[in-house]
């Protein structure tokens, strides 16, 4: 994507709309109540709006509504109970250890129980300084509520005023992550490329791409008015988000061998060619991302039709010449690739009318279907109860929180630079369940703080204006909020010098003290992050990274099935083959994240890197292949199946459920001669090959024996690819369990 775009995509996001909304929640009060005099009320109230904004995650407005609420009501009682505990240090420090463990413990409720475990601590750590009387904790507890409430009512009018406003930054943004990750696919087609490197960076980005299928999945599919399909706006996302998952199972598909294909056709120019067109594909997915986060119809050009009709001509120009009985099979999988990108550019066409918003449509789903596709949070307290105990890695997690920040409130006590309650907050945003989260995010804590000082520091030297001060810290504050889920390294840089400016308009403390303190604070707390990570009782990805790969291979085995159904006159509902394969896909994205937070994690915490990145990397392939076979089952099975495929697909299976097995203890058994399989269906090609060469030699081109031909052996070298994949994956596996 180019820069121009980059930015456009950023300025119809719901990241910069977040950080818009918050930055106006949190301003508002105290600018107006300053204005009567009442700048220590507003600064309350913009304290309350600010922990709530923190909850006010993506997501259906139930939830988010449900989740603000809940926030406010533990933020007055945290708010008060800390604010009675201050003056007694001991009391205080029970407090701060019992409340950091009880906020870190309900993260076992999900992502935005997390989230208001982090406002209500935040609450915490900055009503340390502020003891008081009975009367005035109360009205001080009585502001916060009050801003919470400010912002949780600002939260729902915006949402009341364009209800889908957040779908379509989600979807556009899902759009984009597809895009992307297309862009990577490209670089298969480039002769030049280091596969091993690609095949590492596919694995990273479907990552990504599953994250924001499940936030878009969330949205629409929890979101009762558009469940409903009551209106036209909420038909054409649902349709768009589909059409787009369709879509990427297209994106995903394999043929062959890529660098056998390359030097078979290297120097002929096709496959650079294939390479453009693909990008081409992805530069018309990131138009309709922006056209769907801003809500206007998306430009179709006629560039990638034209692109691909000259490629279609040079292909047959190069068949012309190059194609010989000996190497025809090669130019049946170059077809099948240009066929594919045919396909994809039709599903392209498709996403560009359906960001006019007038395709005519008509209910889609039959009730209920939507509730397959996503999971149902269980508040039982009995979630909770159950993961007390040390095998639980939210316990662990509580555990390390509640000793740190017990560890910094000591540091604190005796302390004599800066504001120390910086200590406990830093330790609370930046220690996280797992070892590689907690490094990256101190490292970009520290490094973010220490650019953001000097910036904040060279604006508060150079600008003496106040009002061009504030102009600069609602723009900072902007930034701050905008880039926290986006890219929190910039956040922090943007942070800094917003604190640094506010403390010099409301306060006039002098900027180096500021400057210093914080960059204290901050070393402080990261250097007991870290500590707290390493030592206390932490958690090592290689302890349960077993458990995602054979989860990988049962999901893989239930889509397989529902794919090779269809060769043999069985196939599965449509419903079911789509939550197979959304499984499917979301248990390997969960497999390839757990193996991209182990390498992060220290040398001696690594087990088995190579064979499970092997074991990663053949599963990515094979999540390929069914889906390229997924794609031969809608071109070739209604009209080829064969019961001569059964023997295939159950050995095929058999040796799944055999590696599957073996994750719980069950030896593999050895492996068996594949002839008996593929005896029968060989011999159905080996006589449509002979036919076509005889055919060619005789200078006829388009024949029945030709179309036979290409879906025989497309399907058949698809099922041989995968047992090829399926035997390496039972090496591997059998080689990280003999380590």
């Amino acid at each position: 994507m180019d820069y121009f775009k980059k930015y456009k995509s950023f300025l119809y996001s719901y990241y910069l709309s977040a950080g818009v909304r918050i930055t106006i929640g949190v301003v508002m009060p105290a600018v107006i109540l300053s204005f009567f005099n009442l700048l220590e009320v507003g600064t309350a109230m913009s304290l309350g709006a600010l922990c709530v904004s923190a909850t006010d995650n993506p997501g259906p407005i139930h939830h988010r509504r449900n989740g603000m609420l809940v926030c406010l009501l533990l933020l007055v009682v945290v708010s008060i109970l800390t604010s009675l505990a201050a003056p007694f240090p001991v009391l205080l420090g029970i407090l701060i250890v019992v409340f950091c463990f009880v906020f870190s413990m309900i993260g076992v409720y999900g992502s935005r129980a997390i989230s208001i475990g982090v406002a209500a601590l935040i609450i915490m750590v900055l009503q340390i300084g502020h003891p008081g009387q009975a009367s005035e904790l109360f009205l001080q507890a009585l502001y916060i509520l009050l801003g919470g409430l400010w912002y949780t009512g600002l939260s729902l009018l915006m949402y009341a005023f364009a209800p889908y406003r957040m779908a379509q930054q989600a979807l556009g943004e899902c759009i984009a992550v597809t895009a992307r990750y297309l862009r990577v696919r490209a670089a298969l087609y480039d002769e030049k490329t280091n596969f091993e490197k690609v095949y590492s960076h596919l694995i990273e980005e479907q990552v990504h791409v599953h994250q924001e299928q499940e936030l878009v999945r969330e949205l629409l599919f929890k979101s009762r008015d558009i469940i409903k399909e009551s209106t036209n706006t909420g038909r054409t996302l649902l349709m768009i988000f589909r059409s787009l998952v369709d879509l990427f199972e297209k994106i995903m598909t394999s043929y062959r061998d890529y660098q056998q294909l390359h030097q078979v056709f290297g120097g002929t120019g096709i496959m650079n060619r294939y390479r453009q067109l693909i990008l081409q594909i992805a530069a018309e997915l990131d138009d309709i991302s922006i056209a769907v986060k801003s809500g206007r119809p998306s430009r179709e050009s006629n560039a990638l039709g034209d692109a691909i009709r000259e490629t279609k001509k040079f292909y047959v120009a190069m068949r012309a010449a190059k194609r010989t009985p000996e190497n025809f099979q090669w130019f049946i999988v170059l077809r099948n690739i240009l066929n594919n990108i045919e396909d994809v550019a039709g599903r392209i066409h498709t996403l560009h009318l359906y960001t006019t918003y007038r395709q005519p449509l008509s209910a889609t789903s039959e009730p209920g279907e939507y509730e397959k596709f996503v999971s149902r949070q269980d508040y039982n307290p009995k979630v909770l109860f159950d993961n007390l105990t040390l095998q639980s890695n939210f316990f662990r997690h509580s555990l390390r929180v509640s000793l740190a920040t017990l560890v910094g409130y000591i540091i604190s006590q005796w302390l004599t630079v800066g504001h120390s309650y910086w200590i406990l907050l830093t330790i609370i945003v930046i220690l996280k369940p797992t070892y590689s989260l907690t490094k990256k995010r101190n490292y970009e804590r520290l490094f973010g703080t220490i650019a953001g000082a000097i910036a904040g520091l060279i604006i508060v030297y150079f600008v003496e204006d106040r009002n061009v001060l504030f102009g600069i810290m609602i723009v900072l504050m902007v930034g701050t909020y905008s880039l926290l889920r986006y890219n929190y390294m910039l956040s922090v840089i943007f942070m800094t010098p917003y604190v640094l400016v506010l403390f010099q308009l409301l306060f006039n403390t002098p900027v180096e003290n500021v400057f210093t303190d914080r960059l204290i604070d901050t070393c402080i707390a990261s250097a007991l992050a870290f500590i707290a990570n390493f030592v206390l009782v932490p958690v090592w990805e290689h302890e349960q990274i077993s458990t995602y790969m054979s989860m990988a291979i049962e999901k893989n085995i239930a889509w397989f099935k529902k794919v090779a159904a269809a060769f043999i006159g069985e196939p599965a509902p449509v419903i079911d083959y789509k939550v197979s394969r959304k499984e499917a896909l979301v248990a390997l994205a969960n497999l390839s994240d757990a193996l991209t937070r182990m390498l992060a994690e220290p040398k001696r915490a690594q087990k088995n890197n190579p064979e499970i990145h092997q074991f990663v990397v053949y599963n990515h392939l094979l999540s390929s292949h069914i889906a390229t076979l997924s794609h031969y089952a809608q071109q070739f099975a209604a009209t080829h199946t064969s019961r001569e495929f059964v023997p295939v697909i159950d050995h095929i299976e058999a040796e799944l459920i055999a590696i599957k097995k073996s994750f719980e203890g069950e030896a593999a058994p050895a492996a068996e001669s594949q002839t008996p399989y593929w005896l029968s269906i060989n011999k159905r090609v080996s006589v449509l090959m002979e036919k076509r060469q005889q055919e060619l030699q005789e200078g006829l081109t388009d024949t029945e024996t030709r179309r036979n031909l290409v879906a025989l052996k497309s399907v058949t070298d698809q099922f041989k690819v995968i047992l090829e994949l399926v035997n390496d994956i039972k090496r591997v596996t059998r080689v990280v369990h003999e380590k």
